[in-house]
């Protein structure tokens, strides 16, 4: 049997200095590439205590509620594990490093921070060699300590591409969490898909420093509408916005998961994360002996897509999208240069593509997003 413990959390996201700190960490290594560090030793299931340290509630039906399916699915795999151990509402605060700590004197062998908690996560790693660890959105790697995250930029620009079809005022809202690179890159990417049909769109950022945070949310919303807005973006992990939009008559896309239920006339489609597959595969090569730290970005179409298109999307401009979403899978590239910077600077070379890893680290607005910066 397997026992599974989760404890609660208070002190809901505070974005201390560990987080800044890890932005400004080096690129390292590839995507999709495993270090040079030895193997850690196989691990028998019976004997097997896996991890998982998350964010938010996985109630949230958002960001933490599609970790938690990954979980399940751990559980489902390797039904003689000893322990699972999940803990929700991780603060970016020293109670993390007490967290994983704990995590480490359970006995476990592989831990998954499931959205980064920068220093406060390295220092359990650096005093644990033999537990693997993965850090998602993390920003480097040791022998022990990996990361993973999401080409989000590739579905967020083929809902752009909606987006311009739909807009008819060609003002773009987005409802920001914090001004990091996954705020950047979901700016940019949804600027750049809304102007491949409407050169003139312009996209106007409202942050509002949490993941969660159900009124300030609506209360963006509100006023990008009342701006002139008539399609709302954002990077929520809950649907306030979208009832917002709802309520407003105005098109909205989400992120995370199908929330379409609570506004089924404004959705459009939203960016799906899957994080099953990976998780079962991290743990196989755990069990085996064959795990090393790694870095991963998904591709799209393999734990990252857009959703099913709404109800009230046009069939045109589903297909429209579509094959701008197929030009993708099969190699093609919307960032490719001359892309400027909002000041007007040229940031991006004519004929020059970002890499994935720059996209990952983008930490700046293109022309024509206001609202947002580093």
């Amino acid at each position: 049997m397997i026992s599974i413990e989760k404890l609660s959390r208070r002190g809901f996201l505070n974005m201390g200095a560990a987080v800044g700190a890890s932005l400004l960490l080096p690129r390292t290594g590839l995507i999709g590439a495993a270090r040079a560090a030895a193997p850690l030793p196989a691990v028998a299931e019976e004997n097997a205590v896996i991890g998982f340290g998350h964010v938010g509630p996985v109630t949230d039906e958002g960001w933490t509620w599609a970790h938690h399916q990954g979980v399940l699915a751990v559980q489902k795999a390797f039904p003689k594990l000893k322990k699972v151990l999940e803990v929700e509402n991780v603060p970016y605060s020293a109670d993390a490093t007490r967290i994983y700590r704990q995590f480490v004197s359970e006995g476990a062998n592989l831990i998954f921070d499931t959205s980064s908690t920068g220093d406060f996560l390295h220092e359990v790693v650096k005093r644990a060699p033999d537990v693997g660890f993965m850090e998602c959105d993390g920003r480097t790697t040791m022998d022990n300590l990996g990361w993973y995250y999401l080409n989000h930029w590739y579905p967020t620009y083929v809902v752009g591409v909606a987006a311009g079809h739909l807009s008819k005022s060609g003002k773009l809202g987005y409802v920001a969490s914090f001004p990091v690179p996954s705020v950047f890159s979901g700016t940019n990417a949804f600027l750049m898909g809304a102007r491949s049909v409407n050169p003139n769109a312009t996209l106007q950022a409202v942050v509002i420093n949490s993941w969660f945070d159900p009124q300030a949310a609506a209360q963006a919303g509100t006023a990008l509408i009342d701006n002139g807005c008539d399609f709302l973006f954002g990077i929520m992990d809950e649907a306030a916005y979208l009832q917002v939009a709802e309520k407003r008559g105005v098109w909205a896309a989400m992120w995370n998961t199908d929330i379409r239920r609570y506004g089924p006339n404004a959705y459009v489609s939203s960016i799906i994360i899957d994080f099953k597959d990976f998780y079962v595969d991290q743990v196989k090569k755990r069990l085996a002996g064959q795990w090393t730290s790694s870095e991963n970005l998904f591709a799209m179409g393999k734990g990252i897509d857009r959703d099913a298109w709404g109800e009230k999307v046009p069939a045109d401009v589903a297909k429209a999208a579509d094959e701008v979403r197929q030009k993708i899978i099969n190699g093609w590239s919307p960032f490719t240069g001359e892309i400027k910077d909002s000041t007007g600077k040229v940031r991006v070379e004519a004929g020059k593509t970002m890499t994935d890893l720059d996209l990952y680290y983008w930490d700046w607005s293109i022309e024509g997003v206001s609202g947002l910066s580093a």
